[in-house]
Parts: structure tokens; C-alpha cells; sequence
């Protein structure tokens, strides 16, 4: 395999994503650019400029929407091929990954301020919102977008389960054997709590 390298940020290249088709590469720059590039010529389609550094980025499946994560603790989505834009601002620090469902209805956002931030694709209407322990450093959607999945800096993967729309999420944390499963029904939260080992089920 022939690597092809993708040259024009003038500063690190920090997050990236690839259209579904294959076609495109977007990728976000702590320049403060956000660069679309033609995978098979590998020349530059498009370029947005931005006055904070770009931290993380989801590409919707729609081929429509980009959403942006900033140093600033903005997320800005806006259409790629007209001028519409809109910026949300849920966040109180660094937005550090962002991920679009497969169905490109809603995305969701996590940061340095320890919150998932669940958005209606493209306005932004807050679908639901989790604070974690720690800074949420990373997350994924499943393919049938069932569940949600973060990373944080705590060591714990924390997996989302929803429901119809969004108004149900079951949240399971999972650390050192233990899985701490809250059932949340518009963000009022019943504590559960299980263990691997004894397999009881006990409620607080």
C-alpha cells in the first residue's frame, strides 16, 4: 500500500473524518482550518477558516453537515456547500471529539468540562446532556445507533443505551469489574448498582 500524504495545514492536524462514500477526507488543524480533500487526487476541494484552534470534527452522513469542535468551547456546524452556519454553545471548555449517528438526525460532543452534549442536526437543540467525573476524551456511536460509547480521563469507558427519541438513556459505566448501570429519564437518574462478581442487583 502507497501512503499519500495530504499537505497545507501549517500547524498540527488534530482530528480528522472520511465521508461515507469515500470520497472525501475532511481534517481539522490547530491553524485554526478546517480542509476538505479529494481522497482519490488528493488535492484540496475546500477550505473554512475559524478564529479558534480546531480540536475535533464529525463529517454527517447526509453529506451536508460538518460539525466543528474549538479550543474555544464552541461547536460550529455548518453546510458544506452553502453559507449556513450555527454555532452552540453548551460547552464551558475544549470541545474534544465529536461523532455524527449513522441516521445524521442528531451528533453528540464531549469536552474538557467533563459533559456529553447530545445535538439535533443542524440547529443544535440540546437532545440530552450527561456530566461525567472526568474530561470526556473521546466517544463512538453504534452502527444502529442504539448506543453511544465515551472514553474519559478517569479510565472508564461509559456506554449509552436509548430508547424512542433520545428521552430514555440507560448509562453503564464500566471500571475494574463493576458496572454502575443509572437509568435516566429526562436527566432525573435512578441509581442501580451491580457487580460482576456476585451478579446482585442492588438499588440506592
Amino acid at each position: 500500500m502507497l501512503p499519500r500524504q495530504f499537505q497545507g495545514h501549517t500547524d498540527g492536524a488534530s482530528c480528522i473524518d472520511i465521508s461515507n462514500d469515500g470520497t472525501k477526507l475532511w481534517t481539522g488543524g490547530l491553524d485554526n482550518t478546517v480542509r476538505c480533500w479529494d481522497l482519490r487526487e488528493g488535492r484540496q476541494l475546500q477550505q473554512h477558516d475559524f478564529t479558534s484552534q480546531i480540536f475535533s470534527l464529525g463529517y454527517c452522513p447526509t453529506g451536508e453537515w460538518l460539525a466543528v469542535g474549538m479550543e474555544s468551547s464552541n461547536v460550529e456546524v455548518l453546510h458544506v456547500s452553502k453559507p449556513d452556519k450555527y454555532q452552540l454553545h453548551l460547552h464551558e471548555s475544549c470541545v474534544l471529539s465529536l461523532k455524527f449517528a449513522y441516521c445524521g438526525k442528531w451528533f453528540v460532543s464531549t469536552g474538557k468540562d467533563n459533559l456529553l452534549n447530545a445535538w439535533r442536526t443542524p440547529y443544535g437543540s440540546s437532545i440530552f446532556q450527561s456530566k461525567e467525573s472526568s474530561s470526556v476524551l473521546s466517544c463512538d456511536i453504534s452502527p444502529d445507533d442504539q448506543f453511544i460509547v465515551t472514553g474519559s480521563g478517569d479510565k472508564k469507558a461509559t456506554v449509552y443505551e436509548h430508547e424512542h427519541d433520545l428521552n430514555i438513556f440507560f448509562d453503564t459505566s464500566i471500571e475494574a469489574g463493576f458496572c454502575n448501570i443509572h437509568n435516566i429519564i429526562s436527566l432525573f437518574a435512578t441509581h442501580w448498582s451491580m457487580s460482576y462478581n456476585t451478579g446482585k442487583l442492588n438499588e440506592h
